[in-house]
């Protein structure tokens, strides 16, 4: 049985059916999830992203993983930042951060646990691959974050265990945890 760490104590996930799930319940329920049908390719996905609201902005981080075809599970976390972030490198900066941070505990020896779910399963198709939703776009016409997409890259390219992407393909950015950054929390 994997032990607390503090630092990740007091990070929470919620979603429609559950609240305060720790970190540690998180993967508990990626685990669940991945044990009912562990032939299956599946994605990893952690993904953040922010919204400007009077006097504050929130960020959402959620954590989806995603069974091709056949489904996910997800669950996100909202942190609000006690002021109205205008930079828009400073936004996606941020954006990127975050996700790292909890991308840090999903770190090798914890993915190693749900690759040996997997391994069985392998040659009937069985894989896990690992993202990191930037949510940002490569098209300076349509895209703002454009400038700093390259940046954002190379820091979770420098994580060395998650492959970053970019919209139109980082759903658990601009789709999911964007779903409830129109959310207010109360603060």
């Amino acid at each position: 049985m994997m032990s607390t760490i503090s630092k990740w104590d007091k990070i929470t996930f919620q979603n429609v059916t559950e609240n305060n799930m720790t970190l540690h319940q998180v993967l508990e329920r990626i685990i669940r999830f991945m044990n009912q049908d562990p032939k299956c390719v599946y994605h990893f996905v952690i993904g953040t992203d922010s919204q400007v609201h009077r006097g504050h902005t929130q960020f959402v981080t959620g954590i989806v993983i995603h069974r091709l075809g056949r489904g996910a599970w997800a669950c996100y976390r909202q942190v609000a930042l006690p002021r109205q972030l205008t930079s828009i490198r400073e936004k996606l900066t941020l954006e990127t951060s975050f996700s790292q941070r909890i991308a840090g505990y999903f770190n090798a020896f914890v993915v190693t646990r749900m690759e040996q779910l997997l391994v069985p399963y392998l040659y009937q198709g069985a894989m896990l691959e690992m993202y990191i939703d930037i949510d940002a776009g490569t098209k300076p016409d349509v895209n703002k974050t454009a400038l700093y997409v390259q940046e954002m890259i190379d820091r979770v390219e420098a994580m060395d265990l998650y492959a970053p992407r970019v919209k139109p393909d980082a759903y658990a950015a601009s789709c999911y945890a964007n779903r409830y950054t129109k959310i207010r929390m109360l603060l």
